[in-house]
C-alpha cells in the first residue's frame, strides 16, 4: 500500500470526524442551557429580563411560550423544561400533583388584574358592573376575543367574570377563543374583534388597543402567577434563574409591564 492513499484516507476521516465535532457543539450547548416554559402572556417582560447580563450570565437561557394548559401537558409528556411559570395556580397543581415539581421550590411570583380592551380607535365607554351592556357594545357583527376559556387561565378568569356579571350567556355565541391569551390581544389589536379580555400586562405591551375598564377582583379568582423547578432540573443554575425572577430588579421590570406583586 502507498503512503499516499492512506495519508488523503486520514484526513478524509479526520475532516468528517471535525464536521461532526462542529455539528454536534450547537446541541450540546443547547442541552446545557436552561429551557423556561412560560405563560404567553409573559412573554414581553420575560424575553427583557432574559436579555439582561445577569441572565446571560447563567448561561444560554431559553423561554418557550404558550397556554399554561399546553405547556403542562408537554410537561407531562417529557418536554425537558427546566422552569415553569403558569398563569394560574390550576395548571401548575396539575404538574404539581404527578410530582414533576421540585419540592419546595414553589412560589408565587407575580400577580395581574384583568381588563376588556378594544381598539385604540374606537370610541367604546363602559363600566363593568352586574348585568353591564357588553352585548350592546359590540354591535351588531362585533366579536369579542378570549383566550379558551375552558381551559387556558386567562379565558377561564374571563368566563368567571363575565358569568358573575350575568353577562356571559349574552355573548357566549359571539366569542372567538383562542389558543392563549396574546392570540386574543392580537385579534383586538387587528380591529378584528370589537372587544377583548386580557391581562392588563398584555394591554401595557401593546400600543394598538386600549383599556375600556378593569374588571373588579370580586368577580374572579386572584390571578397568581406560580413558578417552580421541574423535577429532574434541580441544577444550580436552575436555583439561580429561580432566584433572579424573584428579585428586587427583575422584579421591577415586570411591574414596568403591567405585573403586579402576587396576591397574598
Amino acid at each position: 500500500m502507498s503512503v499516499r492513499p492512506y495519508t488523503a484516507r486520514l484526513r478524509h476521516l479526520a475532516l468528517h470526524g471535525v464536521l461532526a465535532i462542529a455539528l454536534l457543539t450547537p446541541f450540546a450547548a443547547r442541552a446545557d442551557g436552561l429551557l423556561v416554559f412560560a405563560a404567553a402572556s409573559l412573554k414581553p417582560s420575560l424575553d427583557e429580563i432574559l436579555a439582561t447580563p445577569e441572565a446571560a450570565a447563567l448561561g444560554g437561557v431559553k423561554a418557550s411560550y404558550a397556554a399554561s394548559s399546553q405547556l403542562a401537558k408537554q410537561i407531562e409528556a417529557g418536554a425537558p423544561a427546566a422552569l415553569f411559570i403558569s398563569a394560574d395556580r390550576d395548571w401548575m397543581d396539575y404538574v404539581e400533583q404527578r410530582k414533576l415539581v421540585v419540592d419546595g421550590t414553589r412560589a408565587n411570583l407575580l400577580g395581574n388584574a384583568l381588563v376588556l380592551v378594544a381598539p385604540k380607535d374606537s370610541t367604546v365607554k363602559l363600566d363593568i358592573a352586574a348585568g353591564f351592556a357588553l352585548a350592546t357594545a359590540l354591535g351588531k357583527d362585533g366579536r369579542l376575543a378570549l383566550a379558551e376559556p375552558n381551559s387556558v387561565p386567562a379565558g377561564k378568569y374571563a368566563k368567571t367574570a363575565l358569568t358573575r356579571l350575568g353577562v356571559w350567556d349574552a355573548v357566549a355565541a359571539r366569542v372567538v377563543s383562542t389558543d392563549n391569551v396574546r392570540a386574543a390581544l392580537n385579534f383586538v389589536a387587528r380591529a378584528e374583534a370589537a372587544l377583548g379580555v386580557v391581562y392588563r400586562s398584555d394591554a401595557v405591551s401593546e400600543p394598538a388597543v386600549r383599556v375600556v375598564a378593569t374588571f373588579p377582583d370580586a368577580t374572579h379568582a386572584p390571578i397568581v402567577y406560580p413558578v417552580a423547578i421541574l423535577a429532574g432540573h434541580d441544577t444550580p443554575a436552575a436555583r439561580r434563574l429561580l432566584e433572579l425572577l424573584r428579585a428586587p430588579a427583575e422584579q421591577a421590570i415586570f411591574r414596568d409591564h403591567g405585573f403586579d406583586a402576587p396576591p397574598r
